[in-house]
């Protein structure tokens, strides 16, 4: 048999449903009623949803731009502080060399005074202090002001005529700070 004669025979062993044969139509094909359709919006609506859709657009776009530049600012001031941190490591590790210059420089032996080598040694001291100034590592001024616990570390009182109860009557160590930020504070003796 062919494949059209098979088709054909299937065709005729399914049951047409009722009324199909007439032009009438099914269950199955049963309209149901249209609901309620509604009416399309005017322009002014669709106007005015355009214009509240920009607006939202507007807005996020203003916000995202507002957390850009709240990120950028956030970053660069990490980045500052990472760098004062890492300049803050190095310089406290160069300070105690300070120190022993100005140790030195302040108990020579009378003999060596005026000799070339130590010319060369004071320039050295030089280059170290205006290596710490290129990096705005300044000294604590204390000598004279008032304790700051903040900026002075006090090793004991002493009596003096010569300062008021409270300043600073001698510097032990010099406290050097960046900015605002202290790097190490003075050791002082303050006046009772």
């Amino acid at each position: 048999m062919s494949e059209e004669k098979i088709a054909e025979e299937i065709q005729d062993s399914v049951p047409e449903p009722e009324g199909a044969a007439n032009g009438q139509e099914t269950a199955e094909t049963v309209e149901t009623p249209e609901s309620e359709s509604a009416e399309p919006p005017t322009i002014e609506e669709q106007l005015a949803a355009a214009r509240a859709e920009a607006e939202d657009f507007k807005d996020r776009w203003l916000r995202s731009q507002a957390e850009f530049a709240n990120a950028r600012k956030r970053m660069e001031k990490q980045r500052l502080d990472t760098y004062t941190n890492a300049t803050v490591n190095v310089m406290d590790k160069l300070l105690p060399i300070v120190d022993d210059f100005d140790r030195a420089m302040e108990n020579l032996p009378e003999e060596i005074i005026g000799h070339s080598w130590l010319e060369g040694i004071q320039l050295v001291q030089r280059k170290l202090l205006a290596t710490l100034e290129n990096f705005n590592v300044q000294p604590i001024e204390a000598l004279g002001e008032p304790f700051d616990p903040n900026m002075h570390e006090a090793i004991t009182q002493e009596p003096t005529d010569e300062y008021e109860s409270g300043a600073v009557c001698r510097v032990l160590q010099t406290g050097y700070k960046i900015g605002d930020r202290v790097i190490r504070p003075s050791l002082v003796v303050v006046a009772a």
